[in-house]
């Protein structure tokens, strides 16, 4: 089994001093840490698939903080967004808040109050990944069912009774029951109430 990858702390700032001490910071911390210079530049290299988040500032030459976090929304890239903001920027940082970003911080910030919340972004992303990771896991299963076993499982999360699902679908209730067998083999569900969840699960993610 592969181990999960290390999270990776990106950071994206124009000024090199900035770039310099948050890595000096964080790397002292513990953290695996790789700095971009321009927003264009995270976006070049940003693979989808690293776990991590992403300390970025509002304000750069060229594409702005705000207008990667909307690049990356439009992109389908969930990394967690905390944002080095300075005063006059605090609505703006606000307005990126509602938007998905973690959180914001207004500069000069201390250490400790950066060091906090990306401890608190990994373990969102990590969560997330961890979520997706077992909705796959629940899609690949149910789509391993049968056409039958399919119909047969719509019906039983409906509710309906072995004789009832027997008599819609023209089979005999043994059939019916070698089916159900069936579908809790392949979807290694325990309990009628795991399939049930699974069920929803896949079609709720299937919705957003």
């Amino acid at each position: 089994m592969d181990q999960p990858a290390q999270s990776i702390v990106n950071i994206v700032d124009d000024e090199e001093a900035v770039r310099d001490s948050l890595q000096w910071l964080l790397e002292s911390a513990g953290h695996a840490v790789a700095v971009h210079a321009s927003a264009e530049a995270f976006l070049s290299s940003y693979r989808p698939d690293q776990p991590g988040c992403l300390v970025l500032d509002i304000r750069m030459p060229g594409m702005s903080g705000l207008e990667l976090q909307d690049e990356l929304i439009r992109l389908g890239h969930a990394i967690p967004i905390i944002f080095i903001t300075g005063h006059g920027d605090v609505p703006t940082a606000v307005s990126a808040v509602k938007k998905g970003a973690v959180e914001f911080l207004e500069k000069p910030f201390s250490d400790q109050a950066l060091l906090s919340l990306i401890e608190n972004a990994l373990a969102f992303d990590a969560q997330a990944r961890a979520a997706a990771n077992g909705l796959r896991s629940v899609e690949a299963r149910l789509a391993s069912l049968t056409q039958r076993e399919r119909e047969v499982m719509d019906l039983v999360v409906a509710g309906k009774r072995n004789r009832e699902i027997a008599e819609q679908l023209s089979v005999s209730i043994k059939t019916v029951e070698a089916h159900r067998a069936k579908i809790m083999q392949k979807t290694d569900a325990a309990t009628l109430a795991e399939l049930l969840q699974m069920v929803h699960a896949a079609s709720s993610g299937r919705a957003k």
